[in-house]
């Protein structure tokens, strides 16, 4: 059953450490069965019971995981960045279209901002102890959040919305739970969830968001957490309709014990309503991220959800960073005052450069799909001969594996420095790559 490896120990943390171990070590690898409770406590000669604590102290630490009568397994190593290595080198002469970067150009300018919050920090220097988050920016955030409908809750704020997401999954589940999450979605938050121990129930997705029926049954089967994509979902574009939020949230009705987690990818660059879910479930969090309006490198998103949620969170984040600078906190919060990113405009600029490429496609006969944000999904049913292809005729784009599990083969686009005079000739090389095939959607 364990190869030449025998596990040794009198004490429940001896005999998970002998484990954790072997597998650090190799010795036993993903998927190989362990000895029954009882035969491994007969065979070390300890109560059956000390066994089950050993199990369950690595059950907990997401080493292995139980199935019932089918015994207990050594889990799948965690992935970590194995999507993000999922890329296309691009050669110099290459036109890249892959990152998924905002226009920089649309980006305002920081200087002041930070210049100003730096006069105010040596006016008023944040020490240890302080309040973690700055008055004003919660101020603003709140009223935006009650603007939209979301419901009350306390403002915090995290180091990117991946790190939002990371802390509240943290603050509930344990290795072996299940999270469902869109498919395809966002390639970083795919590698977090098995880097927490966690395990993925994948929920199709078309133009108007989750499907309900995926979502469902996802739901059904013990998923403990949802993630969903209000607006510009990576990679698709999809938008939360407010037909697609009503069904959604009769769905998480009969699921309220569930954690629903909301990221509004596309807050400051898309114009389309936000219709949230949040307040139906006992647990959620509604997360915000700077990034696509304000800068990635600002590495700063604010989130709210229930008040336990929060405060396990903040509680959480006191042993770790401590908080977010405050510096940082307060040139934001003057970025929001001053109205420094021009929703419309920039929204605008983005739904332009989508709508061509989306347009130029459907009249040579190719479907795509970009309802909001910066990118575009288009179906392949060639995925690895569709990014060569292009590769080699001058256009560097994402591949559609960096976001799927179970969905269709597709490669994403980022147009949002996409000129007018681009647009054609990218079409044309698209309609070229994919072939006389045709792939039917992305759900």
């Amino acid at each position: 059953m364990l190869g030449g490896y025998k596990i040794q120990g009198r004490r429940a943390a001896e005999i998970a450490a002998s484990v954790e171990r072997a597998v650090g070590a190799g010795e036993l690898e993903p998927g190989q069965l362990l000895p029954p409770m009882r035969e491994l406590a007969a065979d070390l000669e300890v109560n059956p019971n000390t066994v089950a604590a050993a199990y369950r102290i690595l059950r907990e630490r997401g080493v292995i995981e139980t199935a019932g009568r089918r015994g207990s397994r050594v889990r799948p190593r965690p992935a970590t960045t194995g999507r993000e290595n999922i890329r296309v080198e691009v050669p110099e002469g290459v036109r890249d279209v892959a990152k998924g970067n905002p226009d920089p150009g649309l980006l305002p300018s920081l200087a002041s901002a930070f210049a100003a919050a730096a006069e105010q920090n040596d006016r008023e220097p944040v020490l240890y102890g302080e309040a973690a988050v700055e008055p004003e920016l919660a101020r603003l955030v709140r009223d935006a959040l009650d603007a939209d409908g979301v419901p009350d809750g306390p403002v915090e704020v995290a180091s990117g919305s991946l790190d939002a997401i990371e802390r509240v999954l943290a603050a509930h589940l344990k290795p072996g739970d299940t999270v469902a999450v869109e498919d395809p979605g966002w390639g970083s938050l795919l590698d977090l969830v098995p880097a927490l121990g966690l395990d993925t129930a994948p929920v199709g997705v078309d133009d108007e968001g989750p499907l309900p029926d995926d979502v469902r049954r996802a739901l059904a089967a013990g998923a403990r957490a949802l993630i969903v994509t209000d607006r510009a979902q990576n990679p698709t574009g999809a938008a939360v309709t407010a037909g697609r939020a009503r069904a959604l949230r009769a769905v998480l009705k009969e699921h309220p014990e569930v954690l629903l987690i909301e990221d509004d990818h596309g807050h400051g660059i898309v114009d389309l309503p936000l219709h949230p879910l949040a307040g139906v479930t006992h647990s959620w969090a509604f997360v915000r991220s700077a990034a696509k309006a304000y800068g990635p490198d600002l590495r700063l998103a604010v989130f709210t959800g229930d008040a336990v949620t929060v405060d396990r969170v903040r509680g959480r984040q006191r042993l770790g960073p401590g908080w977010v600078s405050r510096i940082v906190q307060r040139a934001f919060a003057r970025l929001l005052t001053e109205g420094a990113v021009d929703t419309k405009a920039v929204a605008a600029a983005y739904a332009g450069r989508r709508d061509s490429l989306i347009g130029a496609l459907a009249e040579r006969g190719v479907p795509a799909h970009g309802r909001s944000g910066m990118n575009v999904w288009i179906p392949v049913p060639d995925e690895t001969g569709a990014v060569a292809r292009l590769l080699h005729a001058g256009w560097a784009v994402a591949p559609g594996a960096r976001f799927r599990m179970g969905a269709p083969p597709g490669i994403r686009v980022t147009v949002s420095t996409l000129s007018d005079e681009e647009t054609v000739p990218l079409a044309e090389a698209i309609v070229s790559a994919v072939g006389t095939g045709r792939a039917r959607g992305h759900v």
